[in-house]
């Protein structure tokens, strides 16, 4: 049986807006991002979905992390984001119609954090806001039933990715199969259902804006459980990956297109040049576009420079 949820003229519009959105990153190569930027957007995904569940670490102790320096915080939330980023890192190689991997995924994401990460909970569970019981979860007996149903509404090839996506996301919310570790595995495998059509998915962090508005995620939430449908819930996250895909479009406006030259440039195997071989690369360019091109190469570590400036010459790394 499909979970419950109506199609609103909101829906149709966003997913719409949103399948312009995407002609338009792939039409612009947006979807290759440079390394730098993935890098970069796979902090502030980590960042947000765990900011989200209390944890208090900055995206320069989680870009630390990353690198394999040491850190000074709270021992649980360095945990978190180190077994976020393995999870992240191996995204890709999980298969979103697979109940086994979803487990994994949930044990590398929870592994020493709670006890029997990567099991469903055998016990009754409900979400408490202050001295208010928010939501009771579906008793422990129900939740692999509830689950094995879940993972064959994915399987169903007519379901548009993008509202399947938010449904997951939802019910995940809603079953509540874990002890803990809800949040981020419904988000974690939204981004996951999403990446199986659209690629661009897998750095694209509609987390931060989910961090933003935490007060609509959590009244979106609540008012698809009182409407006993997730209707709600989809036109809220439809909004965020539409807003997310626009973020993207005006970044790549002010600042991706000088990556994408210095990319294709670097691509040339040119081990010297100067700014002038560069200007002969991208005709078009005036001299002051291909001196700030080159400053955000240096920026970026992509090479370094040597004498001054006509006589400047840079040397990639």
């Amino acid at each position: 049986m499909n979970p419950p949820y109506d199609i609103t003229p909101k829906i149709l519009k966003l997913v719409s807006s949103i399948s312009e959105k995407i002609g338009e990153v792939n039409a612009n190569y947006l979807s290759k991002q440079s390394p730098q930027l993935r890098k970069q957007n796979r902090i502030k995904t980590i960042h947000s979905s765990l900011q989200i569940e209390g944890n208090t670490l900055t995206e320069e102790q989680i870009t630390a992390l990353i690198e394999n320096k040491r850190i000074i915080g709270p021992q649980k939330d360095v945990l978190e984001v180190l077994n976020a980023i393995k999870v992240y890192e191996s995204l890709s190689g999980n298969n979103y119609l697979s109940e086994k991997h979803f487990l994994k995924a949930h044990k590398q994401l929870m592994s020493g954090l709670i006890d029997r990460s990567g099991t469903f909970r055998k016990q009754g569970v409900g979400i408490v806001k202050g001295a208010k019981i928010e939501h009771v979860a579906p008793p422990h007996n129900n939740v692999p039933y509830l689950m094995k149903d879940l993972f064959q509404y994915l399987k169903k090839t007519e379901e548009l990715t993008l509202i399947k996506s938010c449904v997951f996301h939802y019910e995940i919310e809603f079953i509540h199969p874990f002890l803990d570790g809800n949040g981020r595995m419904g988000r974690l495998w939204q981004t996951l259902i999403l990446m199986s059509e659209y690629p661009i998915f897998e750095f694209l962090p509609f987390e931060t804006l989910i961090s933003k508005t935490q007060t609509d995620y959590y009244k979106s939430l609540a008012m698809s459980d009182m409407a006993g449908k997730s209707t709600f819930f989809i036109e809220y996250m439809l909004r965020i990956i539409d807003e997310s895909l626009e973020s993207i479009l005006s970044y790549n406006n002010r600042i991706l297109k000088d990556i994408d030259r210095l990319e294709h440039f670097i691509t040339l195997g040119k081990k010297k040049f100067t700014r002038k071989d560069y200007m002969n690369v991208f005709k078009d360019l005036s001299s002051a576009t291909a001196s700030r091109d080159l400053k955000k190469g240096i920026e970026l570590n992509l090479f370094k420079s040597s004498g001054d400036k006509n006589k400047t010459e840079y040397i990639l790394k």
